[in-house]
């Protein structure tokens, strides 16, 4: 049953007397708590935040003499306490709330600053289970939901950013915060549990491999505040998870201004594609527009692996994003800054690199520090109306999957080997997607098409435009390989690849007319594996 409101208005300006200071970051505490003794606030606080400020030389009473009890069970038990939660709680203005505080000696609390065990950290750099669960915080998201459910008379801080802006308030209005500025942060303390608890909850799923549990929550911290979404009527920010994996999300940013909401959209389509490509295996290279791949090539070195990539599609690379597999290397920047380019992403830079990229000032480079791991597990989502899609990573590899020849004629070993480089890019192209290669180079790539067979025909059509560009005598779809990330339907597609010049096909198989293809592939001389997978990606 709903518990019905005394409707006592909020007071706009509280008086801070007393403050409980209660952190597992220490950043800027002594600099807070400095500025709050100036103001005359008596200072509460509790274990290492009460040393901290202690072997500052302030004034500091420990909870323990608040709350008559010592910390026990290693700390897991001190704050929960009615002299603290009280003293949170309390609704200043009621009669009865007075009367009660008066009985149990319960004093108020105007000013928590809390924050929480460092269970993000701990996750992160791979904790075992046991060290993992100590660092699930109880005390202080209950302080913190406490202070914020009664902010009209409890001013609430959880981020060490805020400091500044809760000093400046107590100077400019006599140790004063207005009722706005507590709701704010009320707002934020209830986003900043909220996201911990996330974690904790997901961090569960995983490790007792639930992979749709009952309830599923997704939360993050604003990393960056855009200047519009997909188009400038829209408003973005970039959230981040926590999640380590390396990427956009955790790469640094060496030059060039922030990344928009296209910018970091494409930049991961492209780093996740250049990843199926091992930097132990070769250098190669991948090159993204509107989150599909325009080119992708592998090479002797990173420059040659560039040239073959944009070779591909040199016109729609234009503002593209490149990502590389290896460190980018001065000779691969001095051709990349030949075209404008939004985004180039490497595992690392030289000095000598960087110094070229410096020459576009709105270039942006960013390192990650590593290529993620297309074999490992993870969630990916999407929201639609009134819900919130999720599923698992696509991490299949063709590497691990029983290829099957269905025609009379097996691939040659190189069409094999174009097989499987062509299937790899094709999962990292939107549906329906076909994708021509040849010699470790996409020759053509059709894709997002409401029909596979136009996805077959313009990824020949953007093959011939290729080779009238690079003045090639014919295009590269001649005797390559294709790929098709789902079922071929019908033969017509099957005979739009032919037509282009497709000698080899790999694709999931599993249609209804999988016979029918079979038959027009073998009267062609075509051969065709089937991987039994699909990748479809919208």
């Amino acid at each position: 049953m709903a518990v019905v409101s005394k409707m006592i208005p909020a007071p706009d300006k509280v008086k801070i007397r007393t403050a409980l200071l209660s952190v597992s970051d220490k950043t800027g505490i002594v600099e807070l708590a400095s500025a709050l003794a100036e103001h005359g606030v008596r200072l509460l606080s509790t274990g290492g935040t009460f040393k901290s400020l202690a072997a500052a030389g302030l004034q500091v009473t420990d909870v323990s003499d608040v709350t008559g009890f010592p910390e026990i069970m290693d700390g897991r038990v001190k704050t929960l306490h009615p002299n603290v939660h009280g003293g949170l709680l309390a609704i200043r203005d009621d009669v009865d709330h007075q009367a009660a505080m008066q009985e149990h000696g319960i004093g108020a609390i105007d000013l928590a600053v809390i924050n929480l065990y460092p269970f993000e950290e701990v996750r992160a750099a791979g904790g075992d289970y046991p060290t993992t669960v100590e660092n699930i915080d109880i005390g202080g998201p209950a302080m913190i939901r406490a202070a914020a459910k009664n902010h009209a008379y409890v001013t609430v801080v959880t981020d060490a950013q805020d400091y500044p802006q809760l000093i400046e308030a107590l100077r400019s209005d006599d140790g004063q915060t207005a009722y706005a500025f507590r709701q704010k942060l009320a707002a934020k303390a209830y986003a900043r549990t909220a996201a911990y608890d996330t974690m904790i909850s997901n961090w569960f799923a995983e490790a007792l491999d639930i992979e749709m549990p009952r309830y599923r929550t997704v939360g993050g911290m604003l990393s960056q505040e855009m200047r519009y979404g997909e188009n400038p009527h829209q408003s973005a920010g970039f959230y981040l998870t926590g999640d380590k994996r390396p990427g956009v999300s955790t790469a640094t940013l060496i030059q060039g201004k922030q990344l928009s909401y296209n910018n970091i959209n494409d930049t991961d389509a492209a780093y996740e594609l250049v990843a199926e490509f091992p930097s132990e295996a070769g250098p190669a290279c991948a090159i993204i527009k509107h989150a599909n791949p325009c080119g992708v090539a592998i090479g002797g070195s990173l420059v040659e692996a560039y040239k073959r990539a944009l070779a591909c599609d040199s016109t729609s690379a234009f503002g593209g994003i490149i990502a590389l597999n290896q460190m980018l290397d001065a000779a691969t920047a001095e051709e990349i800054v030949k075209l404008f380019t939004e985004v180039i992403i490497a595992p690392d830079a030289s000095d000598e690199a960087k110094a070229i990229i410096a020459s576009k000032k709105n270039l942006r480079l960013l390192v990650a520090g590593g290529l993620p791991d297309p074999r490992s597990r993870g969630l990916t989502a999407k929201t639609v109306s009134g819900g919130l899609l999720v599923q698992t990573r696509d991490n299949g590899m063709v590497e691990d999957l029983d290829l099957r020849v269905v025609t009379k004629r097996a691939p040659t070993d190189q069409e094999l080997i174009d097989m499987k480089f062509a299937f790899k890019v094709g999962k990292h192209v939107k549906s329906n997607a076909v994708v021509y290669a040849k010699n470790g180079q996409t020759a053509g790539i059709g894709a997002g098409q409401m029909s596979r067979v136009d996805s077959a025909r313009i990824a020949g059509l953007k093959a011939e435009e290729a080779a009238r560009a690079m003045g090639w005598a014919e295009p590269m779809t001649r005797g390559s390989a294709v790929a098709s990330e789902a079922f071929l339907p019908f033969a017509d597609g099957l005979l739009s690849m032919i037509a282009a010049g497709a000698t080899a096909v790999i694709q999931p198989g599993g249609s209804m007319r999988d016979e029918e293809v079979i038959a027009a592939a073998d009267e062609h001389g075509v051969a065709m594996v089937f991987t039994g997978m699909r990748h479809f990606r919208h």
